[in-house]
């Protein structure tokens, strides 16, 4: 099951809802900074869903608007996603990162462009930070689980800042000393 099902089928376990409700409550919950789920798939899924059984949809009608789906969980569904939530709760699974990639490449890129990536990088996670803080307080008060929702993403995202500054002080350490080591011999 992939990440994105498995946001759909909790939102769905919570309480049943059309595909623009879970638009909605996706955005609400800032649930995009943890996991990849895009509005224009948010209908493909659920048709996905439904077609492996694990949700069903009922006609809603609308009133004035157009006719809607309302999803809800089969039981099927149910199980599955409690199965899925347990095991990624159990084994969260590893990450595969484009930036860990790159920085195996770093002694092959040019310094100064190098340095000004990771010191971009370094301020666009100081920037997630302040959106996730922003938005736990919007929030407030958050039930248990929400707000560790927000501990968890905050602390990645000090840890890696804190991880980060370290970096880049090693880099203009060792770029001292490789210039000092140069001016020595030559």
């Amino acid at each position: 099951m992939t990440n994105a099902e498995l946001v759909l089928l909790t939102l769905l376990a919570e309480e049943r809802n059309h595909g623009y409700e879970l638009e909605q409550l996706i955005a609400q919950r800032g649930m995009r900074e943890w996991t990849e789920i895009g509005f224009s798939s948010i209908y493909y899924l659920l048709k996905k869903l439904e077609q492996e059984g694990l949700v069903k949809a009922d006609i809603q009608p609308g009133g004035a608007g157009p006719v809607r789906k309302v999803y809800a969980l089969t039981n099927t569904g149910h199980h599955a996603w409690q199965t899925a939530s347990l095991a990624a709760l159990a084994n969260p699974g590893r990450s595969w990162s484009a930036f860990q990639l790159a920085l195996s490449a770093y002694p092959l890129l040019p310094v100064v462009e190098a340095q000004q990536a990771l010191a971009h990088y370094r301020t666009s996670q100081e920037e997630r930070l302040k959106k996730i803080k922003a938005r736990r307080e919007a929030q407030q008060p958050l039930p248990p689980h929400v707000a560790a929702l927000f501990d968890h993403s905050q602390a990645l995202l000090i840890a890696e800042i804190t991880w980060l500054d370290r970096y880049l002080r090693s880099l203009e350490r060792n770029d001292k000393d490789e210039e000092n080591r140069l001016q020595e011999t030559g």
